[in-house]
């Protein structure tokens, strides 16, 4: 199998509520939700999603957490905890400390405010309106 990902799609409970908080808080480009039109009614699937065109080609989908569980024939699942999470990444300390505050006024609630790790990676923590945890991190090993 290929080591690449050029995909994420997160479970969401609202998928109104979500878009608002990437499209308006967040500022990312959508098209809003796509898809109403194709369902699986065997299945009890709705196919409504909303895709995020991000950085170097990631695509970033949300699903109501209801529709993904069925189309993958897996149980719900309980949304956020640490599970995993995502990263973006920033350019500077002041972007990461700017990006958390921009998260905060658009809903998230900030989980680990911006610190200099001992390795020497400055980032902080937010999760969004369903829990899913968002890294903001300034690696100095990885910037021009």
């Amino acid at each position: 199998m290929r080591g690449a990902i050029n995909f994420i799609t997160l479970a969401v409970e609202d998928l109104n509520r979500s878009l608002a908080f990437y499209r308006d808080g967040l500022g990312w480009k959508t098209d809003g939700i796509v898809g109403t039109e194709f369902r699986d009614e065997e299945a009890g699937v709705d196919y409504s999603v909303v895709i995020f065109e991000l950085e170097q080609g990631v695509g970033l989908a949300l699903w109501e957490r209801r529709n993904l569980a069925a189309d993958a024939r897996v149980e719900p699942g309980v949304p956020g905890g640490a599970g995993f999470s995502l990263g973006v990444p920033a350019a500077s300390p002041e972007e990461v400390d700017a990006m958390l505050a921009e998260a905060a006024a658009a809903g998230a609630r900030i989980t680990a405010p911006a610190k200099l790790a001992p390795f020497g990676v400055y980032s902080g923590y937010f999760t969004d309106p369903d829990g899913h945890l968002w890294e903001v991190a300034w690696n100095p090993a990885r910037t021009g």
